[in-house]
């Protein structure tokens, strides 16, 4: 049986989706977890043919559990991971029985920040930065270029989901956060300038060193204790020059990682040169001409989790985990827009702490204009908080529109009609309340 195995998933999102698409190829699909509750509630995966415990930290383990697979007539067509942590482990497996098509080293450099910072360095898109040595953490060892100009950013360098990643506005918060993440790693922590401007995520694929953008996403920012993205936008028409000056950044980027196939991610800010350049109108007055440019935020070896997959195909006509596969399995997915439609993601997240008791406006929220999808995460009884990880958003609503506005308005609309209640909990958790002057 032609076998595709898969390193890990989530309940839901765009690796959760994988596993329907692999099915759906027609393929016996395999999935390798290490949650136990997965195989205990095991009927919420009627597309995986076979599950099983895996410590996936072991690539031992993981090797032994294949042959066995092989051993009993199983033909391995493709080794695959849509969960970060294990994206570099699943080329290294596919390696080794020789079915890998993707660049297994570059993968291994976007997985690692201070590695994807140092592939850039001299480069036009990336921010100013600095890595510091857990011996040396002291104010005083950050660069005046950084240290002159708060705020500024300080993460972990393997940090996911915005989990380490915090913005320092003074020397107080510096050493806060540094001794939080200083416990919690024994990694660098790198420094960088706070990039200000819009966030756009990018969709590429790359197969054969052509590279491919598939969906252009104009990102909206929650910040509170971590950078938290609340909404999506699809740009389904961006303008000719906007695109050009992004397509140049994103393939001299994906180059530099060295990334000859396979699927990646980029953030990117767009931000103003700080020097303005004069010129004079045909008045003649002078004014002051402002021009753009692209500074990596960072670069993800998978499909953005989430709504991503379904926004694009509900915007695009375009299912990217299903041609992820495809470029996988050595064939040439169909990247072409089927159809193009204005749609937007809006998450929910919470502004105090509790237990989930129930949620109500779902019904609503689903007949609202434009609504195209409604999605709502945890389970009575759950813990809920303010967001620390992107890990931390309940709830989203995909809608389309006549236009960007519409579908963005038609979003946050039915988002609004969705509510959480909550009780308090038995012990206060540890939600980094006592952060310095936030």
């Amino acid at each position: 049986m032609k076998t595709i195995i898969f390193l890990g998933t989530h309940k839901s999102g765009s690796g959760r989706e994988a596993l329907k698409a692999s099915a759906r190829l027609g393929y016996y699909t395999v999935l390798y977890t290490n949650q136990p509750k997965f195989l205990e509630n095991r009927t919420s995966f009627p597309d995986v043919h076979l599950m099983y415990l895996c410590d996936l930290n072991n690539l031992e383990e993981i090797k032994l559990n294949i042959r066995h697979l092989i051993l009993n007539g199983i033909e391995i067509c493709a080794v695959v991971s849509f969960i970060e942590p294990y994206c570099h482990t699943a080329c290294q497996i596919a390696d080794f029985f020789s079915v890998n098509r993707f660049s297994t080293q570059a993968i291994k450099i976007m997985l690692d920040k201070i590695l994807s910072r140092q592939i850039l360095a001299k480069s036009s898109y990336n921010p100013k930065f600095t890595i510091l040595a857990k011996k040396d953490l002291s104010l005083s060892s950050l660069p005046l270029k950084i240290k002159k100009n708060y705020p500024f950013i300080l993460k972990l360098p393997h940090s996911q989901g915005s989990k380490d990643v915090f913005k320092i506005n003074n020397a107080e918060q510096y050493k806060h956060y540094v001794k939080k993440i200083s416990q919690k790693s024994q990694d660098p922590i790198l420094v960088e300038e706070f990039l200000d401007g819009p966030q756009y995520l990018v969709e590429v694929l790359v197969r054969q060193n052509k590279i491919h953008i598939v969906a252009i996403v104009q990102q909206e920012i929650t910040h509170s204790k971590r950078f938290i993205i609340t909404g999506y936008k699809l740009l389904i028409d961006p303008p000719a020059d906007f695109f050009e000056n992004l397509k140049e950044a994103v393939e001299a980027i994906v180059q530099r990682h060295g990334m000859e196939t396979g699927a990646c991610h980029l953030e990117l800010r767009h931000v103003w040169k700080k020097k303005a350049v004069p010129v004079i109108n045909e008045d003649n007055d002078y004014k002051h001409l402002q021009k753009k440019k692209w500074k990596l935020v960072e670069i993800n070896p998978r499909i953005s989790g989430g709504s991503m997959n379904r926004l694009i195909e509900i915007g695009l006509g375009i299912n990217l985990v299903e041609e992820t596969l495809k470029l996988a399995l050595g064939q040439e997915p169909n990247l072409l827009p089927s159809h193009k439609q204005n749609v937007f993601a809006q998450y929910l997240i919470l502004s105090e702490t509790g237990i989930l008791e129930k949620i109500t406006g779902r019904k609503k929220a689903s007949v609202c204009p434009g609504v195209e999808e409604v999605f709502l995460r945890p389970r009575k009884g759950t813990l809920l908080i303010p967001p620390l990880s992107m890990g931390h958003r309940y709830a989203y609503v995909i809608a389309k529109g006549d236009n960007e506005e519409m579908a963005r308005q038609n979003a946050k609309y039915a988002v609004s009609q969705i509510k959480f209640w909550l009780s308090a909990p038995s012990e206060q958790p540890d939600n980094e309340q006592s952060q310095p002057n936030l």
